[in-house]
């Protein structure tokens, strides 16, 4: 029973949301499902939260291995949540000027803008700048010319490489303004612009078949792999 109310609940959600898609009188439906979608993520979030306190709270109680990095993400996260819920530093909007709290919570100049401004954007940079090596490395291995379908991935990240580089436009500046196209910029734009685009829409082809599928298969019961296994 525990199973079949959520999957009746997935189902029904699920139709309401594609007959209100072609029957305009049903859009009421849509937006109620809409809402109760809101409630339901707000609650995730708050059992979510609670659940990582929990977990690194016990992390760090019973002092196991990298305690130090749960306490590190408990200060970061409880800190966040107070900055973002209190509003911290947040302007005034222009419309309620004697309102302290009537400004965005993202607005500029703000707590929460500082945060992901001079905290979370360098951890991120500082996180891709150290992939980027990792990447050099797995592409040395991946790149190398075996067949000929190695030689064509080769060829094309290298053109693409120095297309987005200063010294692919110094090594063809001598072509002439009529054959742009045969310089690496030129020929990078070409591959991006034509061979990447039609593999992207083949890519998100397959994928908006597999949603569909998928879909259909959770509205009609057909899949429950998303209600976990029989033993929970």
């Amino acid at each position: 029973m525990k199973r079949t109310i959520p999957a009746v609940i997935a189902g029904v959600s699920g139709t309401v949301m594609i007959i209100a898609f072609f029957i305009p009188p049903a859009q009421k439906w849509q937006q109620t499902a809409e809402i109760w979608f809101t409630i339901l993520a707000a609650i995730a979030f708050l059992i979510g939260g609670t659940n990582l306190c929990l977990h690194h709270l016990k992390k760090v109680a019973h002092q196991q291995a990298g305690w130090g990095f749960s306490a590190v993400t408990l200060v970061a996260f409880l800190v966040t949540v107070f900055v973002g819920m209190t509003k911290w530093g947040v302007p005034a909007a222009e419309k309620f000027p004697d309102y302290a709290w009537s400004g965005n919570y993202l607005e500029e100049g703000g707590g929460l803008w500082w945060l992901y401004e001079y905290i979370m954007s360098p951890i991120i940079a500082t996180m891709f700048s150290l992939l980027a090596f990792y990447v050099a490395s797995a592409a040395f291995r991946a790149f190398r010319a075996k067949n000929v379908e190695a030689m064509l991935l080769l060829v094309t990240a290298f053109i693409v490489l120095l297309g987005r580089t200063y010294a692919g436009t110094v090594l063809t500046s001598w072509v002439p303004e009529s054959m742009s196209a045969l310089t690496f910029p030129g020929m990078t734009g070409v591959i991006m612009a034509v061979f990447t685009t039609a593999g992207q829409r083949a890519i998100m082809l397959g994928i908006a078949l597999g949603i569909a599928a998928i879909s259909l298969r959770i509205i009609l019961g057909l899949d429950r792999s998303y209600l976990g296994s029989d033993k929970d």
